[in-house]
């Protein structure tokens, strides 16, 4: 017997409330959005909407949590821009958690994974904003910077559980998608190295800014596409410097200049600009470099071929090690990230094949996936927590050539892999629901 839908109805963009369960009509490249099928968790969501150029969504009133909502309209407050500050943030994270105990756990899911791919969207347009206005107003531009550092540093700080979420589909610039990620992974190592409040708002500041000087580098260099010639790479090379002289002209500190300036330097010397080895770099600059370069390994530029997060953890541990201060920074960014970090492609205990879409700090192995089945649509298909479901587990680690032409479009491999961190876990108990 077939399943009839809910009934659902138009209601007006103006009119949309926290807590609708909407349909958006439109293929899910064309929003920024987990699903197409979701109930609205925060005024952010509802700015995020009213920005997609539509007059009208359909939402389902059946399994909203408002009464009414077609008769009234939102909250005046929706219609006031967003901000990269505590503020907007805290907003956001009060919305979703007066939600998250009424929703099953599919629905907690996509709340999570909305308000981080709405943070993560945040920073990126500061960063394009950045990167547009810092040669004409440093100072202002400074400013946006440390408002963002500051509420991830407190975000961060609020809680002693988090989890790493893995967010793909972002729409963006890939250089400003880049810089988040190290920022965003900047961070949680840094927390997990003991580093204060202080530290890590420089540290943030640091990870955003670090490739900002490559605005003024021709793009083909900038972002280069394939393997560059040695003239073209040494003009590459002369980010780093460029970088630092930006961040200079902001008024950063002298631990933010330094952390920059050595994100491409290796313990081992051989990095550049300055071919420094461990003694000579500080701390945020081991960070930042072994986090660029994990993150390069995901998303590479000059022509490379990708690796999955696990093949890219197993790479910098077993040939790469000489090259970043391992006992220290290296061993605590694998103990962050897992064994099968998200974005990982892994074979599950009953033969299926699944993605790591979220980190499990309780149970490193077993993390959040998101399974494959035949016939299931990505946006149908349900996370598993397999630290509640004991039944299940995970097999072994895989790589793209292992997987049919149909699992291949399920978990999408040329996509941008983005990390956002999130203070509440995911999921409690997760139904498949799949048969």
């Amino acid at each position: 017997m077939q399943t009839v839908p809910p009934p659902s109805v138009l209601v007006d963009i103006e009119r949309l409330r926290v807590g609708m369960f909407i349909q958006l009509e439109m293929g899910w490249m064309n929003h920024p959005f987990p699903t197409s099928n979701f109930r609205i968790a925060s005024v952010e969501q509802i700015q995020i909407l009213r920005g997609l150029g539509v007059t009208q969504l359909r939402y389902v009133p059946s399994k909203s949590l408002v009464v009414d909502s077609d008769e009234r309209p939102a909250p005046d407050d929706a219609s006031l821009p967003m901000q990269a500050g505590p503020s907007s943030a805290a907003g956001a994270q009060q919305d979703a958690e007066t939600l998250e105990p009424m929703l099953d756990s599919p629905d907690r899911h996509e709340v999570v994974q909305a308000r981080c791919r709405t943070r993560f969207n945040q920073a990126a347009s500061l960063y394009a904003e950045v990167a547009e206005t810092v040669d004409s107003a440093p100072v202002a531009a400074r400013a946006q910077v440390e408002a963002l550092a500051r509420a991830d540093v407190a975000e961060l700080l609020q809680s002693e559980n988090y989890t790493v979420h893995l967010l793909t589909g972002i729409i963006g610039q890939h250089q400003g998608n880049h810089c988040v990620n190290v920022m965003v992974l900047s961070l949680l190592l840094g927390r997990a190295l003991g580093l204060g409040a202080q530290a890590l708002e420089h540290l943030a500041a640091a990870g955003l800014l670090h490739d900002i000087g490559k605005i003024h580098l021709p793009a083909h260099i900038a972002q280069p596409g394939a393997p560059l010639s040695a003239s073209d790479k040494r003009i590459y090379e002369e980010h780093v410097i460029r970088s630092v002289a930006l961040a200079q002209r902001m008024g950063f500190g002298a631990d933010v200049l330094l952390a920059i300036g050595q994100h491409h330097e290796m313990a081992d010397g051989s990095g550049y600009p300055r071919r420094v080895e461990a003694a000579q770099m500080g701390q945020f600059g081991k960070i930042l470099a072994l986090v660029n370069r994990y993150d390069r390994l995901c998303n590479p530029l000059h022509g490379e071929s990708s690796h999955t997060p696990h093949e890219a953890l197993a790479r910098l541990f077993a040939q790469e090690r000489k090259r970043f201060d391992a006992t220290t920074v290296l061993a605590a960014f694998i103990r962050l990230m897992g064994v099968y970090p998200p974005g990982s492609l892994v074979q599950l205990n009953d033969g299926r094949y699944a993605r790591v879409v979220a980190s499990n700090s309780q149970s490193p192995l077993r993390p959040h996936v998101l399974p494959f089945v035949v016939g299931v649509s990505r946006r149908d298909a349900r996370v598993v927590d397999l630290g509640s479901h004991q039944e299940q587990g995970i097999r072994r680690s895989v790589k793209f050539d292992a997987l049919s032409d149909e699992a291949l479009e399920f978990f999408l491999p040329g996509q941008q892999l983005c990390y956002f961190f999130d203070r509440v876990q995911p999921v409690d108990t997760v139904r498949e629901g799949v048969a």
